[in-house]
């Protein structure tokens, strides 16, 4: 595997390098330690998997990807911690090690992406990637979901809910099937809260904007597609009091 490693702290790629070359012995592997550098790198030596820092001395990591024409490489950012740009990588589906690296998740990193080579979602998913770094908050955005099989690019405002299924979380959608997601429900509630999305129940989140009535004999919400979410006695004050004030 044609591994590059663009970072500009040299102990992190000695690092990054050490553990490749233990987890697959024959890979061939290259580096830069910058945008600029990155980019030439990347056009000469057609890597099939990138690990990309988000900061650099001359730039950030979005700023190289903005500068590739179609990349066919897997991606896999290399952060320390960084809530914005976390939430930017986790909302377009993109691989991430926080750093310090640490070994099993790198390895886990790799075998995904060595199963993915194939794949040409990359295109897509830096579009929602550079989407969500430039703009505000807004339903309009796209987000990328994916279950065993398929990639989906979805708008967020079509999401109604989303209902816990143990380590899994089911994504219900407007006019669509649900997907089942291998994330769990509070994963999506840290993606999904910044847009509106409400907590009603420790197994449902639930966009507003689908809301129709809250029945009080009930309990529950009614959404204007007719399913009923149920909302729990700790969380009910606090959901009548926000509904009112829509």
């Amino acid at each position: 595997m044609r591994i590059l490693l663009v970072d500009n702290e040299d102990k992190i790629r000695i690092g990054l390098r050490s553990f490749i070359e233990k987890i697959l012995a024959d890979s061939i592997i290259e580096e830069a330690n910058g945008v600029q550098s990155g980019l030439v790198k990347i056009a000469e030596f057609n890597p099939e998997v990138v690990f990309l820092d988000v900061e650099m001395d001359d730039g950030t990591g979005f700023d190289l990807l903005k500068q590739v024409n179609a990349p066919t490489f897997q991606l896999i950012f290399t952060t320390a911690f960084n809530q914005y740009a976390l939430q930017a990588i986790k909302f377009s589906a993109l691989d991430y090690l926080m750093k310090p690296i640490d070994p099993i998740e790198l390895a886990a990193s790799l075998n995904k992406a060595s199963q993915q080579i194939s794949q040409r979602n990359l295109h897509r998913q830096l579009e929602v990637l550079m989407e969500q770094i430039s703009s505000k908050p807004s339903l309009d955005k796209q987000i990328v979901l994916r279950d065993m099989q398929t990639t989906y690019f979805l708008k967020l405002g079509d999401i109604q809910y989303c209902l816990a299924e143990g380590s899994y979380t089911q994504v219900f959608i407007q006019n669509s099937d649900p997907i089942l997601v291998s994330k769990n429900l509070h994963a999506h509630e840290e993606l999904f809260s910044p847009y509106g999305f409400i907590r009603t129940h420790h197994s449902h989140l639930v966009n507003p904007a689908y809301i129709k009535l809250y029945d009080r004999k009930t309990e529950n919400l009614v959404l204007t597609s007719g399913h009923t979410i149920p909302v729990s006695q700790r969380k009910r004050d606090w959901v009548i009091e926000y509904l009112e004030k829509r």
